[in-house]
């Protein structure tokens, strides 16, 4: 799995690096299908904000574990639980990362969408109702707690205080979800 051994170091370091795409994933729905377990960048985390970089950290790795997990899983005909919720929390994490054409998101909404997601709030969400609670996430957070979006969107850091707020948000949110979906 790691191709960057086949990338001559003299490509890499004229380049910022390299993404994958791939068809499965683009055929699965994931767009952009970005591959980024094998895909190499140089530029890493200095390009991001602090609430990114915060947030983001175990994006790559855990979606990483889980495209190896799931063609594991593939042969196998019992899976343990903790694997089964790993492979869970896998599927939710690529659905919250699919986003329709033209539409980019504010850095605030990507922040608190994938924080949902890498610390479990979504694990009792149905993998195809993802979708809806994020973009409904998003709204609520906009229209009730909007103190957070100025706070990582002024300082571009997910201070103590929006943390605080992000995690109000998710729980109000999701209790009202919870009872309507």
């Amino acid at each position: 799995g790691d191709v960057s051994a086949y990338i001559p170091t003299n490509v890499i370091s004229i380049t910022d690096g390299q993404i994958f795409l791939s068809s499965d994933l683009f055929n699965a729905g994931l767009r952009p299908a970005v591959n980024p377990g094998i895909s190499v960048s140089r530029v890493g985390s200095a390009a991001q904000t602090k609430a990114m970089k915060k947030v983001a950290g175990k994006v790559k790795l855990e979606l990483a574990q889980f495209e190896e997990l799931a063609a594991f899983s593939q042969f196998a005909s019992d899976l343990d639980k903790a694997t089964q919720n790993q492979l869970a929390r896998g599927q939710r994490l690529r659905e919250l990362l699919k986003q329709p054409q033209s539409s980019p998101l504010p850095m605030n909404e990507q922040v608190a969408v994938i924080y949902a997601g890498i610390n479990g709030y979504m694990d009792d969400i149905p993998v195809e109702k993802v979708s809806k609670f994020t973009v409904g996430l998003r709204d609520y957070l906009r229209t009730s707690k909007p103190k957070f979006g100025e706070i990582v969107q002024g300082g571009k850091a997910l201070t103590d205080e929006a943390e605080k707020l992000l995690k109000e948000g998710i729980a109000e949110y999701k209790q009202t979800f919870l009872v309507s979906a």
